[in-house]
């Protein structure tokens, strides 16, 4: 199969953004589906698992969440709150799973890859929501912003991961419940080997350059996907830190990979100093906890670009190390700015 044939239109679905999101981006989330055609099928007895808000495929006429939706969550018996841990570049994991719309990584397999496939690439996103896709040239994309079927979204890409490499050429991986004895991804994947995301502009990634033209359908159907990514930029200054572009301001959001309490602590203590701002005009706002780590955000004026932040956010790191390294008692004025920043969290995942 193709992708970018008139068979398998690349079509995105509006979502309501997750708690806290909307103050930092509006990307559009997919919803999941699973099918070569895009839509749910019943295969063997076996309901797969679709958009909490999509009609169940048991052709009940109730949606998934009321449906065998209830059962799958119930199936959930230990939620993991960082599936990421272990393997190179957990920040940038966290920010490429709820953060930054169009981004691939080339992943490395711990045994190598298997004959006939040349390559494994993570993506943000792909096109009908697919949790992952074996092309027709045997390489393999795997989608990291899908819905997940488990506790454990480390165990939910390792299973999706797996079939992917199975599959014939061609053929998308539908979702499906991940029996909980499965291998996580910090089984298939070598830790020591770089983690890189590389941030596009939009969606073109979708379709190889080996491809022919998409037609006029999948064309517009990219038209709509790239208008909905905010622009965003990785910064080289400083590990796992994304500007992004909104129309009212700019934001600087930077996934760390502190303990919460002594992160909380270290931003406080610059804070009540006066010592986290990065430049005119800009305000540290608050932060949000995304899959066991926590993100700080900042405002920044809408003239201020990805290039303009390096250097600022590369000294805003030097001063929180400093304060990560002091253990004195907070004061009473560091105590209530650390109340402010406790009240202005939120939590995501």
């Amino acid at each position: 199969m193709r992708l970018g044939s008139r068979r398998n239109k690349h079509r995105t679905r509006t979502a309501p953004p997750r708690s806290g999101e909307s103050h930092t981006m509006a990307k559009k989330r997919p919803q999941t589906k699973a099918g070569k055609t895009g839509q749910a099928q019943v295969t063997n007895g076996e309901i797969p698992v679709v958009g909490a808000r999509e009609p169940c495929p048991c052709g009940s006429g109730r949606r998934y969440k009321a449906c065998h939706g209830r059962a799958a969550a119930h199936a959930v018996t230990e939620l993991v709150q960082r599936p990421f841990e272990g393997l190179a570049g957990e920040c940038d994991w966290v920010a490429l799973r709820e953060l930054v719309p169009a981004a691939t990584v080339p992943l490395t397999l711990k045994d190598g890859l298997p004959e006939g496939v040349p390559s494994v690439t993570l993506a943000t996103v792909l096109p009908m929501a697919w949790p992952a896709l074996r092309r027709d040239d045997g390489s393999v994309l795997l989608a990291l912003q899908n819905e997940a079927t488990s506790g454990d979204l480390a165990r939910d890409l390792a299973d999706t991961l797996q079939r992917a490499l199975e599959a014939e050429p061609g053929t998308p991986i539908p979702a499906r419940r991940v029996p909980a004895e499965g291998p996580r991804l910090q089984d298939l994947l070598d830790a020591d080997a770089e983690f890189a995301p590389e941030v596009h502009t939009g969606f073109e990634f979708w379709i190889p350059q080996s491809a022919d033209g998409a037609d006029p359908e999948v064309a517009a159907s990219l038209e709509r996907a790239n208008a909905a990514a905010i622009p965003t930029v990785k910064l080289a200054s400083v590990d796992s830190a994304y500007w992004c572009e909104t129309p009212e301001k700019n934001h600087l959001r930077w996934v760390m990979p502190y303990p919460e309490e002594k992160l909380l602590d270290a931003l406080a203590r610059l804070q009540a100093a006066g010592s986290t701002s990065l430049g005119a005009d800009t305000r540290l706002v608050g932060s949000f906890r995304a899959h066991g780590l926590m993100v700080p955000v900042w405002d920044l004026p809408t003239a201020m670009t990805a290039e303009e932040c390096e250097k600022p956010a590369a000294e805003f790191a030097e001063r929180l190390a400093g304060a990560l390294a002091s253990d004195a008692p907070l004061t009473a004025e560091e105590r209530r700015a650390r109340g402010g920043l406790t009240n202005r969290q939120v939590t995501l995942s």
